[in-house]
């Protein structure tokens, strides 16, 4: 099967064939036409499997035959829970959409909001947005939703965990009732199942690789370390192998900066990026790992949405991920497109439970290695993947996750209010009255 096949324009096609590509993923063969065929999509596709593509080339032919977008109006939303994200979408979009004569844009926080409300004024066809930005211009009167045609809710799952589902229950209220709607998760969880429920309208459902699987090219393996040996070890493997591009994961921000300084001391050239850097200075980052003169990346989770470099060798875990589906999302920023990588999982002693909650997930016991003159003092405990797959995943708590997802967003919004929606945010009780909690509708509707 070819994309040609998939009933595309030929001016996407020319586009599609621009950037090398000549056969269509699984989730694009399936998600493709049924777009174009006007029919709301839920899809469970992994990070790697082509999932961008597969609903912006749809989604422009959709808006190419169409009326302009008039002022401040927009026809195609695509809501990400990150600013990375966000802006490697914006960057497919204009891509594929380079012989067309549509217009799109990607707004989100930590940058100044002028720029944004002006790039708005004269219409947009397609606009990419993290959710708080995107009430931020609506509050302020910058955006119209009369004209919305397409919603695209990108990454899901991630969504929920950052904390956006009431600002995503509060931009659904200002949308238009008819519409084209999609829904990407990596995941069709019970929380993503009742989000679809009340967005989407008799969807085709799509889920083209087993869940919580990683890529059949990652070679995955767990070298076995003590917590205050790990940054020597890691430091000793990029050098000794001559690791020119390494993603590296930590649990928190200041850890991340810690093992970069020590990298650095080390005479490795290393950045970090995370929810506490400007976006300025994530995009330098960025852009310095993408282009060599950064080897070591280092990142954690939420920050790492988003980054899609083509062909990346090497993913290290520094420290495990508290929750198991995570690691599948680390490892999938390497083996994308069929390509071959690595991901090696640096763990101690203390670990071991979150080392089984993983090889629970995707059922297979890692291979274990140790590195001479780097042998652990105490020995990681031996890990059975428990029978039955994981066990149901306990809620996260919000204050923890909500700061990493929202803070340049939230502070931003704050002082483009004049500092009032700042206080709003912080001010509001934790519990919520009787009469509050029967007035739900109000809560959920367009905000002031």
């Amino acid at each position: 099967m070819t994309f040609a096949s998939l009933g595309l324009s030929d001016s996407l096609l020319r586009a599609v064939s621009e950037q090398g590509y000549d056969t269509p993923s699984p989730v694009q063969r399936e998600a493709i036409p049924a777009v174009l065929a006007g029919r709301d999509v839920m899809a469970a596709a992994q990070t790697g499997t082509g999932k961008t593509a597969g609903f912006t080339l749809p989604l422009l032919q959709q808006l190419s035959g169409g009326e302009r977008a008039k002022s401040n109006c927009i026809r195609a939303l695509v809501l990400t829970p990150t600013r990375e994200l966000a802006a490697q979408v914006a960057d497919a979009v204009a891509t594929y959409g380079q012989h067309l004569s549509l217009r799109s844009a990607v707004v989100f926080g930590g940058v100044k909001i002028n720029p944004q409300m002006q790039k708005l004024r004269g219409g947009v066809d397609v606009l990419v947005a993290t959710p708080g930005r995107l009430l931020d211009l609506y509050n302020q009167n910058a955006i119209k939703f009369s004209q919305l045609e397409i919603l695209v809710l990108d990454e899901a799952d991630r969504m929920l965990d950052m904390g956006f589902i009431r600002d995503i229950r509060k931009i659904l209220a200002l949308l238009p009732k008819h519409r084209q709607n999609m829904l990407f998760s990596a995941t069709f969880s019970n929380e993503i199942r009742r989000m679809a429920g009340s967005i989407l309208h008799d969807p085709v459902q799509i889920e083209v690789s087993p869940r919580n699987a990683a890529a059949k090219s990652v070679k995955q393996s767990v070298f076995e370390v003590d917590k205050t040996s790990k940054t020597a070890l890691l430091s000793f493997l990029v050098g000794s192998n001559n690791w020119q591009q390494v993603l590296v994961f930590t649990r928190t921000k200041h850890g991340a900066n810690r093992l970069t300084q020590k990298l650095e001391r080390d005479g490795i050239k290393a950045a970090a990026i995370h929810g506490n850097k400007s976006q300025g200075a994530r995009t330098k980052a960025l852009a310095q790992f993408k282009s060599g003169v950064v080897r070591v990346l280092v990142a954690t989770d939420i920050a790492a949405r988003g980054i899609d470099i083509d062909q990346l060798p090497h993913v290290v875990n520094f420290e495990l991920p508290n929750v198991p589906e995570d690691y599948v999302h680390r490892i999938g920023r390497t083996g994308r497109a069929g390509a071959e990588g690595e991901a090696i999982s640096l763990v101690s002693a203390d670990e071991a439970k979150l080392l089984q909650g993983i090889e629970t997930l995707i059922q297979q016991r890692l291979p274990r290695e140790t590195e001479v003159g780097f042998e652990p003092k105490h020995p990681v405990p031996l890990t059975e993947p428990r029978k039955g797959g994981p066990r149901a995943p306990k809620k996260p708590k919000k204050p923890k996750i909500h700061h990493e997802g929202h803070s340049a967003e939230s502070k931003h919004r704050g002082a483009a209010r004049g500092g009032q929606g700042g206080a709003e945010r912080t001010s509001k009780p934790k519990r919520a009255r009787p009469q509050q909690r029967s007035g739900q509708p109000r809560r959920s509707g367009p905000a002031r």
